[in-house]
This record gives structure tokens, sequence and C-alpha cells, in this order.
């Protein structure tokens, strides 16, 4: 086109969003609403363009997409990627080797329960993948652990919304301080991996809107990510991307969302009932959605103006972009300057569970009996588009050797020449290989008892670490979550050859879910929660051990005392209909499934406080190498009008300098509707108290806080009557240290909202028996 007619035409950011879309074309239009290719090496899509995929390549080798431009008016096509622990770099284009730094995973970021420290890890992050050249980043993932074998619980937060909802809210307000987008997923209850492209979660309005959308709302009203993706999933019988009342009136209408929508990769069925639901962008995109967009505005199916809408939503953040800003960056981020943040975080995330007789910290010059596979070959983080393409990882003997522990050389060869001739029997996959056939794990090495023996006489303590991985395709099966008889066996025997010396025995777990403890650990003197704590994790496990950091993580997911006791145990994951199967996303085989989740709003601690079953750790507890006392909690008035207050004094009562996790628990009266015997409704850490130094935090609580969700109403009705207000150091009663009450006159409408989501067949919900 002539210079000069270029010059006439309305150009992207110069003229408003509105004059441009006026002058696109229609075909233009349904171009920029559909994705432009991935990429993924060795594997080849059939209809998508190479040229079209090169163009994100050079640009961010790795990619998982890229947008369409418009270049004669003025809009450039902008590029996202992977992933919710790092920026997803490949080693390829340019001529050299990318690498960015694997993060602690989700769950023990969110183990901190530190809004300041995952903001700062958030702008570490963001930082990356500016220099990356990235636009968006494709996370973080904050879908709730709804059942501990879920096979990406790690890169989610928690079994709580507000847990989930405010991690979530600070990682993108700390990514989005770059200039750099996210996109919150999977939305919503995308709560498994099986048949997650054809399930239909079957499940009612109260126990989405109290548990799997809370968390979403918490962090859209808080961060304003860029982008939602929406899940593969069906919700009561209609694809969340299809749904209009998910995606626009819950989403865009009530909550005030204000960027754009993509759906999941291949996620759906109906580009054109994907459109009329509000939802912008169809990834990573195909020539058939483009031209079923095109048919249906022509043929009077879709009204053109609900086309621009969604033009228009991914216009207004193209114009953020630092693509459209034609931001530079380096292709060289300051990787060494972020390991050192993402140990810093896995420091101050990890939860140690037990320290009987104060095992731990483990004296200097100690010399260390190291044992377990996992000990030499540390899992830094899940597998799929969660992985992190990283340079290094610290393994746990190389962290234990930093910190100064001596270990054992026989051990340590006898390890590592194990772990080389199991590798060599799997050679390495390219990512879309490992992705669709992943390679087993290694099993752990059956040592011989005299080598035990051997090192009780001449260490000082054991530590046996223990390993479980898992990633995006496939949840864990029941015996996954159990110890196999190796490793119990291992753990049995290093504990009666090392305390028939008086000897301490401590467990590490690297693991990606939650998985038994109950079977084992009477044998284990101390046990410490490192879940996957990325490129540093074996010098982060190595300051918690030694001393050098103090733990204060608390648990955000409840560890049962038997996979049985889980809530969802006996729906998860569903059923399936195998003779209903066709062929779906990628080739692979599609078959229709249904899960119901009859344990509506009791999943996690609201289950085990509300029905009175004991877990084996609960929600929110972690143990410190100090002490902290809890003391003059007061309320701001003896009953609510539009807010209360409850301030807290907390007191480091021990020996050493510590950080406590405060938690406030809210019991309401039961009226109308069943409710948990109490719900976390605020949380804070201290600063890092001295020996009898104190803080005081204080907690204001809104009616919203105080509210249920009422079906039968379509509101958030907080009902009159007393509440009592529990603060302390976990879910469990044992460990609430205040407590308070406040009295409510009347019912208060906190929020007033439309009926969606309904289930198209009743079905009956798990509730406490009335006393």
């Amino acid at each position: 086109m002539p210079a000069q007619a270029q010059n006439t035409l309305p150009q992207l950011g110069k003229n408003s969003t509105a004059e441009v879309i006026a002058a696109m074309t229609l075909e233009e239009k349904a171009n920029l609403v559909v994705g432009n290719g991935f990429y993924i090496p060795g594997a080849n899509f059939p209809g998508m363009n190479s040229a079209q995929l090169n163009e994100a390549q050079k640009k961010v080798p790795g990619a998982s997409g890229v947008t369409r431009g418009v270049p004669r008016l003025g809009i450039p096509p902008i590029v996202v990627t992977d992933g919710p622990a790092g920026v997803h770099v490949f080693n390829t284009g340019k001529g050299r080797v990318y690498y960015a730094t694997a993060w602690p995973v989700g769950t023990l970021l969110a183990s901190s329960w530190d809004t300041a420290l995952v903001r700062r890890v958030g702008v570490a992050f963001g930082s990356e993948a500016k220099e990356y050249g990235v636009d968006i980043i494709l996370g973080p993932g904050l879908n709730i652990h709804r059942n501990p074998l879920g096979g990406r619980n790690f890169e989610y937060y928690s079994e709580d919304p507000l847990i989930t909802g405010n991690i979530a809210a600070a990682l993108v307000n700390g990514i989005q301080s770059n200039g750099v987008g996210t996109s919150i997923k999977h939305f919503a209850a995308n709560n498994q991996e099986t048949d997650r492209n054809s399930v239909n979660t079957v499940v009612s309005e109260r126990a989405l809107r109290e548990i799997y959308l809370k968390g979403f709302e918490i962090a859209v009203k808080q961060a304003q990510p860029w982008t939602v993706m929406t899940s593969y999933n069906l919700i009561n019988g209609v694809y969340t991307s299809e749904r209009p009342d998910l995606v626009t009136t819950i989403l865009k209408n009530e909550w005030g969302f204000k960027g754009f929508v993509m759906t999941d990769w291949f996620g759906g069925k109906d580009p054109v009932a994907q459109m009329k639901a509000g939802n912008n962008l169809l990834m990573p995109g195909t020539a058939d959605q483009v031209k079923k967009i095109v048919d249906a505005v022509k043929g009077g199916q879709l009204d053109e103006k609900a086309l621009d809408r969604n033009v228009e939503g991914i216009l207004n953040i193209v114009l953020q972009s630092g693509t459209f800003k034609a931001d530079k960056y380096s292709d060289q981020p300051d990787l060494t300057k972020d390991a050192q943040i993402a140990r810093e975080a896995a420091d101050e995330s990890m939860v140690l569970l037990k320290n009987n007789n104060n095992t731990l910290p483990i004296a200097a010059n100690s010399h260390i009996a190291l044992f377990g596979i996992n000990a030499f070959n540390l899992i830094a983080g899940g597998t799929g588009s969660g992985d992190v393409n990283r340079l290094y990882t610290v393994s746990l003997a190389e962290g234990l050797f930093h910190a100064g522990l001596m270990e054992d050389g026989a051990l340590y060869t006898a390890y590592n020449e194990y772990i080389a001739q199991e590798n060599a029997k799997h050679p390495k996959k390219g990512f879309f290989e490992e992705f669709m056939n992943p390679t087993p794990p290694i099993q752990e090495y059956p040592i011989a008892p005299d080598m035990i023996t051997r090192q009780a006489a001449i260490a000082d303590i054991a530590i046996i670490s223990i390993g479980r991985n898992s990633g995006e395709g496939t949840d864990r099966k029941v015996s996954e979550f159990y110890l196999g008889e190796t490793e119990k066996q291992l753990i049995a025997n290093v504990a009666a050859a090392f305390h028939a010396k008086n000897k301490k025995v401590i467990v590490v777990l690297n693991i990606a879910g939650v998985t038994d403890v109950t079977q084992w650990e009477d044998n284990a003197d101390a046990v410490l929660l490192a879940w996957q704590p990325g490129l540093e994790g074996g010098n982060a496990i190595a300051d918690i051990l030694s001393g050098k950091v103090n733990p204060s993580g608390k648990l955000a997911t409840t560890f049962p005392v038997h996979y049985d006791d889980v809530p969802s145990a006996k729906n998860f994951p569903g059923k399936e209909f195998p003779e209903k199967a066709t062929t779906g996303m990628l080739g692979m085989k599609a078959i229709p499934a249904e899960v119901t989740y009859e344990e509506g709003i009791y999943v996690g601690y609201r289950y085990y406080n509300t029905f009175g079953v004991k877990p084996a750790y609960p929600f929110g507890y972690g143990l410190s190498y100090t002490t902290f006392g809890y003391s003059d909690l007061k309320l701001s008035s003896p009953t609510f009008t539009n807010t209360i207050s409850a301030s807290i004094t907390v007191t480091n009562t021990g020996k050493v300098a510590g950080k406590e996790v405060v938690q406030l628990y809210l019991t309401a009266p039961v009226h109308k509707l069943d409710k948990p015997a109490e719900e976390l409704r605020a949380f804070a850490k201290t600063s890092l108290l001295k020996p009898g130094e104190s803080q005081t935090l204080t907690f204001t609580l809104t009616p919203a806080d105080l509210a249920s969700y009422n079906t039968t109403a379509s509101a958030w009705i907080a009902d009159a009557g007393k509440y009592t207000v529990k603060i302390g150091a976990s879910s469990d009663d044992i460990d609430i240290k205040q407590t308070a009450t406040f009295n409510l006159a009347k019912d208060i409408v906190a929020e007033k909202d439309e009926k969606t989501l309904t289930p198209q067949t009743p079905f009956t919900e798990l509730k406490p028996v009335k006393k």
C-alpha cells in the first residue's frame, strides 16, 4: 500500500480503538480473535503455517503462541509463553541456549503466607520475561486443591480460596509491574488432569461461588491480570469457554474484569459459541476457526458487534504490551540475582512438620549420612507447561556441602552410579514426546542393610530425602499417594540402625502433592516439607536444616491420615463413557467423562474441622525453631455495623529470631444454610521478631467476610447472630490461641448476583448432621 494511503488509515495508539475496529475487514477481525499457531520442538500440527510460527520463535524461542497482527492499522502480533513457575524458553533459535529461573512452585510459595515475598518473586519473574521479549506469561494457575492426586496441584496454591486469591494477586501485581501481562488460569473448576478436555464438572452454584471461583475473583479485583484463560472442562454441561454466564456475566460484569479472555490451547468446541460467550481469543488458533467465525457473521448467526467487542478487548491489552511500545529487551536477564531471590523465597516457605527434641537445626560440622536417590537428584518443579529450562539444579547433597556439613563419599558414589545407570535406560526425549509418553521415575535404590549399619557407626545424623513428581496431562494414582515398599523399608532400616546408636533421623519431602506420612513418620525425629523448591532447592533446604534460616512456612493444604479420609476420594476423578470416545486435541483419544462435586463446599479443612475427621497435619500448620505467644485480642466493637477490626499481639517467647503466620478464622451462625465449622478470613506474617520482641497485627472484616452464598436468593448473605473470631497458628482447635465474639443484629445482603451456572440435574451434596 502506498505510504500516502497508509497514512489515511486509523492507527492503533493514534486513533481510538473504535476507529481502528471500524477500519478492519471482517476477515481481519476474525483473524485477530484467533491465534496464529504455536511451536513445540519435534511436533508438526496440520493446518498451521510454519512461517507464522517462526514469527514468535524469532522473538521468543519456545513461545507458546502468538496473536495475528494487522500491519496496515498498526496492530502488532503479541507473544505469549508458559509458565507458572518460570519463563518457558527452549534451547532453540538465535544460535544460543536459553535458560530461565525455576521459581519455587505455587504450592510452596503459598506456604509462605507472605504476599510481600510473593510480589517480590513476581517482580523478578516479570523482569525476566520482559528481558526475553515476552508480552504475556501464561500463569499463574490458581485452581483449588480439591484432591491430593491432582496432577497439577504443584502449580496451584491451596485448598483455600482466600490464600489462593491473595497469593495469586501478589504474583500478578509483581509480574505486571514490569509491563508484562499475566493470564490467570484455568477458569474454572479444572481440578483434575484425567479427561481434562472432556470432563463435565457437575457442581453446585454455591460451591462454585464460595470455593472454585472466589480465588479468581480476589485476584481479578486486587490485580487486574491482563488476561484470564478459560479451562478445558465443561461446567454443568457446557464448556467453560462457551458459557456467557461464566465469562461475561460473572467475570466481566460482576467482578469488573478489564482484560481479555483466552482459551486454553485447543479448548472448547464451537468458536461461534465462544465468541458469543465473550471469550475474546481462541488459542493457539486454526484456519477452520477463522472460517467459521466469518461464515457465522455473514450468515447472521453471530452479531458483528459481539465480534467487535472481543476485538476491542484484545486491542486494549495490545496497547499495553511491550511489543506495541517497542520496548527494548536484552535476551540476557540477571539470572544470578533471580536465583538468589528464588532461594530466599524457598527459605521462607518450607514447612517444618516435625521436630522432636530439637533434632533440628543440625549442629555445625556434623557428619551426615545422606539416603535416598532424591537427595542426589532434586526435583525442582513439575512437568509439562509448568516446567522450566534451567541452567542448573542444586541437589540436597550439594546444598549440604555448601552449608559446610560433611557427607560420606561411599553413599555419594553408590547413589550417583545407580542414578546414572537408571537414566541410561531412558534416553532423553523431546518436549512433545515426553509430554505424550512420560519417562517413568527412577525407583528408590535398595541400599544394602550393612551399608546403613556402617553409616550409623560413623555418621552423626541421617537424612533421608523422598521425592515425588507429577505434571500436566496425568493425575497421580492412589498408590503414588503412599510411599513404596522400598522407600518405607529404607526409612525403617535407617531409623533402626541410627536409633540404636541414639542418633537422629530426618526426612525431607521433595514432593509435588500431598503424600502419606502416617505409615512412616514415627521412625523420623524431624520432617521437613520442601515441596518443589526451584533451581536453588538444595541450598534452601540446607539453609533450614543448618539453622541459617528459621522455618516459617505453614501448610496451605491439609495432609490427611488416609487417602480415604479425603472428602472427594469417592468421586475423583469421576466416571468415563468410553463408548462415546472421539479424537480430540492433538489426535489424542477424547473420552467423555463426568465428575460430581458431591462434597460441595466441604473441601480441605472445611471438611475435616466440620465433620470431626482428624488430619495428619492440619491446614495452616508449621513449626519453628522458636515459640510464639498470642495475647490481647481486641475487637473494635461488640456488634458489627459496616466493618469490625480485630487486633492481636504476637510475641517471640523463644530463644532465636523468627516469623509467625497469624491466621484469623471465623465461625458464623447457622440458620438458613449449613456452614463450615470455621473459615479462614484473614492472615498476615509478622516481621522477623527477635526473642522477646512483639508485634501487633490488625485485621478488618467486612460484610463480605461474614457472608455465605445463598443460591435461592442468588446473593451473599451474612446471617444475624453471634460470630466467633478465632486467631491462631493453624486451623486445628489446639492451635487457636485467642477467641472473641461479636453480634450481627440483622441479616446483611453483602452482594446480589445473577442466577448462573445451575446444574442440569439436581444432586445431593454433603451436609453436616444438625445437632
